[in-house]
């Protein structure tokens, strides 16, 4: 897999190599909700991320989901997927964390954005990799749904931008 891997991303992919080389949290699990395969379901209370199958099953994800008053439900399209992305703090998280740089170099240890990212239309939300593994199966982001780094390079690689992302209860 990881030879894959760096021929799916180049240089970025050396760095993403060493994710498969851990235990993965993901299964596959039985999963009908009607939406179409290939869709992403997110369900906040369970803090778990599906991708759909088609077959009647679906992969889930562990996943940390936005805290109580971050939250947001609908449906999004992925619309950006990105290796060891840098990160800019939003205006409501440098203001609550002022003491956060104003960019944070990708692959950095204090990034929090983690291996691979994919932004949700309309800008203020990704799915991403987590520098924080503990966080996951936890309400901590404002917003963002976190993932182990080898869960997000996997994730990644399986869609594409336009997949649509349903949020839910």
């Amino acid at each position: 897999m990881s030879g894959r891997v760096t021929a799916l991303f180049g240089l970025a992919g050396a760095m993403l190599a060493g994710c498969f080389q851990t235990a993965q949290a993901r299964e596959i699990v039985p999963f009908a909700n009607g939406v179409a395969p290939g869709s992403v379901v997110i369900s906040v209370s369970q803090r778990k991320l599906y991708l759909v199958n088609g077959d009647g099953t679906a992969i889930r994800y562990p996943v940390a989901v936005g805290r109580p008053g971050k939250q947001w439900f609908g449906i999004k399209p992925i619309d950006g997927k990105y290796v060891a992305p840098a990160w800019s703090p939003p205006a409501e998280v440098k203001r609550d964390n002022p003491r956060l740089p104003n960019l944070i170099a990708g692959g950095s240890p204090h990034n929090p954005m983690g291996a691979a990212a994919m932004t949700l239309a309309g800008g203020e939300y990704a799915i991403h990799g987590t520098n924080r593994p503990s966080s996951v199966g936890t309400y901590a982001s404002y917003g963002c749904i976190r993932m182990y780094n080898q869960d997000v390079v996997d994730l990644y690689a399986r869609v594409d931008v336009g997949t649509q992302v349903y949020m839910t209860h």
